[in-house]
C-alpha cells in the first residue's frame, strides 16, 4: 500500500497536553492544518488556551481548550474523556506538557521532585492509560521529551534529566505492548528551541548555541513538523523510535 509524504489527518482527533503556548501550541496548529480536530490542555493560561483553540476554528478546523494540570491524575482522565465526548473519538495523543526544574541537587525539595515526576513521568503514562481504550489501529502516541535525557550538558538539571529519561523507557515498552494493536509510540527529543521559556536572546542562549553543531536555536515549527510526520501514514512503520531535533547538540 502506498503512502503520501504529505500527512492527511482529516477525520482524526488529537489531544495535545500543554497546548496553550510554545511547542504545544505549534503542534496543535500543525495538526489542525493537516486536517485533525484538536483538543488541547492548559494549566493556568485559560486565555492563551482558548485563543489557540479559537485560532484553529478561524482557520476552518475544530478546536477545544481544556483545563488540566498534568500533575493531577483526575484532570488527565477528564481531558481524555471530554475529548472523546466532544469529538466522538481519539486517534493521536501528544504528551507535551512540561516544566523545567533547575538548581543544585542538595537544594531540591521534595515537593519539586514529586511535581516534576508527576508531570514528566506519571502524566504521560496516565494519558496513555486513559486513551488506549479509545484508540484503534493506526493510532499514534507521541511524547515530547528532551535531548538532555541522553546527554546532560551542564549542571543543575539532574531532576529534569532523570524525569525526561523515563520517557525513553516508556516509549520503547509501550511500542512493544501496543504494536500488536496497530498503535505506534514514538518520542521526540527537542534541543534548544525558541520559546518564551527559553528565548534565543536569554541569559544562557550563547552557551546553548555553543553546544550545537548548527549553532542556532530550533523553532517550534521544527518540532511540530516532526509530530505531523509521525502522526501521518508515512510513519506507519516507525515505532519505539526516538527523533532528536537539537541542531546537533548530541552529535
Amino acid at each position: 500500500m502506498g503512502t503520501s509524504l504529505q500527512a492527511d489527518l482529516t477525520g482524526r482527533v488529537a489531544l495535545v497536553t500543554g497546548g496553550s503556548r510554545g511547542i504545544g501550541a505549534a503542534i496543535a496548529r500543525a495538526l489542525s492544518a493537516a486536517g485533525a480536530d484538536v483538543a488541547l490542555t492548559y494549566e493556568r493560561s485559560r486565555d492563551l488556551g482558548e485563543k489557540v483553540a479559537a485560532g484553529l476554528e478561524e482557520r476552518g478546523g475544530r478546536g477545544l481548550a481544556l483545563p488540566a494540570d498534568s500533575a493531577d491524575a483526575s484532570a488527565i482522565q477528564a481531558a481524555v474523556d471530554r475529548t472523546v465526548a466532544e469529538f466522538g473519538r481519539l486517534d493521536i495523543v501528544i504528551n507535551n506538557a512540561g516544566i523545567f526544574p533547575y538548581g543544585p541537587v542538595e537544594e531540591t525539595d521534595l515537593a519539586e521532585i514529586d511535581r516534576t515526576i508527576a508531570v514528566h513521568v506519571r502524566a504521560p503514562f496516565l494519558a496513555v492509560r486513559a486513551a488506549v481504550p479509545h484508540l484503534g489501529r493506526g493510532a499514534r502516541i507521541i511524547t515530547i521529551g528532551s535531548n538532555l535525557a541522553e546527554r546532560a550538558a551542564f549542571g543543575g538539571i539532574a531532576l529534569y534529566v532523570m524525569s525526561k529519561a523515563a520517557n525513553l523507557g516508556l516509549t520503547r515498552a509501550l511500542a512493544r505492548e501496543l504494536g500488536p494493536r496497530g498503535i505506534t509510540v514514538n518520542l521526540i527529543q527537542p534541543g534548544s528551541t525558541e520559546t518564551d521559556m527559553n528565548p534565543a536572546v536569554g541569559d544562557s542562549a550563547d552557551l546553548q548555541r555553543g553546544l550545537m553543531a548548527l549553532g542556532e536555536y530550533g523553532s517550534v515549527d521544527d518540532i511540530a513538523a516532526a509530530v505531523v510526520f509521525l502522526a501521518g501514514g508515512s510513519a506507519r512503520q516507525i515505532t519505539g523510535a526516538t527523533l532528536t531535533i537539537d541542531g546537533g547538540t548530541n552529535a
